[in-house]
């Protein structure tokens, strides 16, 4: 058991060590680029291949991606309870506590601990938190809704290209998912290093909030993805990845649209930086309770 355990975390700490070594050691990297690149192309790629040869059927993946959004107003509501009783803004905080790293951390994780499978209903959650963070998380911070943003969102298009090939029961052309596998093969280790670059470069700032609610993203979404996986009855890979993709820390496009929009990025980066940190450190446990 421990073996398989190392053989999974093993190389998700490898590849976002690289990117923290290779930042604090000071050589460049254009994170911009990288999250353009990936965010796309190697992403929409990789959805669009996995989605069009995937072995799981669609209702599935329906309800990986309901139990998604459940999980999302669970813990908005929930967080958002919590810092109104401490008195914490809700524009700067909720998005990290609602938005966890399902892409990043979250796609590598349940590829190495369920293969094919899990990276196919982790990527239903994982488009779920994309547009949603993308249209309802900026919203939030910024203090403006705009439904346009959603045509800001690459990986929507890749999936609305995979369901045509899933509704009509046909596979793509060879030389498109030899194409697609190659550029999506690059996402997840990107992922992982720019991650690890991410953690290099950001602070901590306001110690205690920062770290009480870096426990409270892990601890809030580990309750509801087991309350949410024990209610819909899932077991097997649908059970292990909606557990994972919950339990994940505060994503790191948190402390970008915090800064964008000057919701207290210092402090956001502290609870991204510390859930991160408390997810590292967790995480044998986490995997040993799913498997």
């Amino acid at each position: 058991m421990l073996s398989d355990l190392f053989a999974i975390v093993a190389p998700v700490f490898v590849c976002a060590g690289i990117g923290y070594g290779w930042t604090r050691v000071g050589r460049a990297f254009e994170t911009e680029f990288v999250t353009t690149l990936v965010t796309n192309i190697a992403a929409p790629c990789l959805v669009f291949h996995t989605l069009a040869t995937l072995t799981v059927g669609g209702a599935a993946f329906a309800t990986m991606a309901g139990a998604a959004v459940a999980a999302l107003i669970v813990c908005g509501l929930v967080s958002a309870a919590v810092l109104k009783v401490a008195g914490l803004p809700l524009r700067s905080y909720l998005p990290p506590l609602m938005w966890p790293n399902t892409g990043n951390m979250g796609l590598p994780l349940n590829f190495l601990a369920f293969g094919e499978v899990g990276l196919g209903l982790a990527i239903a959650v994982f488009c779920v938190n994309s547009a949603t963070h993308f249209t309802a998380g900026v919203a939030i911070v910024s203090g403006h809704a705009s439904l346009r943003r959603l045509a800001q969102v690459p990986v929507l298009y890749a999936v609305a290209a995979a369901l045509v090939f899933m509704a009509s029961g046909t596979t793509p052309p060879a030389w498109i998912t030899n194409t697609t596998k190659l550029l999506g093969g690059i996402t997840i280790p990107t992922m992982l290093i720019a991650l690890g670059v991410s953690l290099g470069r950001l602070g901590v700032q306001r110690l205690p909030v920062s770290l009480g609610l870096a426990m409270l993203r892990l601890a809030l979404g580990f309750t509801v993805g087991v309350t949410l996986a024990w209610l819909l009855g899932l077991e097997g890979p649908a059970r292990g990845v909606l557990i994972i993709q919950a339990s994940m820390p505060a994503a790191v496009f948190n402390y970008l649209f915090a800064q964008r929009y000057g919701r207290s990025p210092e402090e956001v980066a502290g609870l991204v930086v510390l859930s991160t940190a408390l997810s590292f450190a967790t995480l044998p446990l986490l995997l040993w309770f799913v498997l």
